[in-house]
């Protein structure tokens, strides 16, 4: 994993916390991999059609992403985590995230994600 790998990494893992690329199904569809899967920081669990399908709801989040780091975990796996903080609804709500990304023909996509409440 070079600085340009690092670089494109983050700008779409926070592409993820902006509500223009958020609810963009085809930047999603781009970003995410066939095989999707989140377990979500409300305990549910999301897959590709899931996410796609879900309604635009306004948020805000804190960018750049609190904590945020990469480790590569083979030559085309990174792992990504951080600590998102969204606004929404009159709360803010912290996490623990983790991101799972892939490089393949098309460079890198989302794997797996996995939100943990901040206690």
């Amino acid at each position: 994993m070079d600085a340009d790998d690092e670089r494109e990494i983050g700008r779409l893992e926070e592409g993820m916390w902006r509500s223009a690329t958020r609810f963009d199904r085809e930047w999603m569809r781009a970003a995410l991999t066939p095989d999707f899967l989140e377990l979500g920081r409300s305990g549910r669990t999301y897959d590709l059609a899931a996410t796609l399908g879900a309604e635009a709801e306004p948020f805000t989040a804190t960018l750049p992403l609190p904590g945020y780091r990469l480790s590569a975990l083979a030559e085309d796996v990174v792992l990504a985590v951080y600590v998102s903080e969204v606004a929404a609804g009159g709360e803010v709500l912290r996490a623990n995230r983790s991101s799972i990304w892939v490089r393949g023909t098309t460079g890198w996509r989302l794997r797996f994600h996995q939100g943990t409440p901040v206690a």
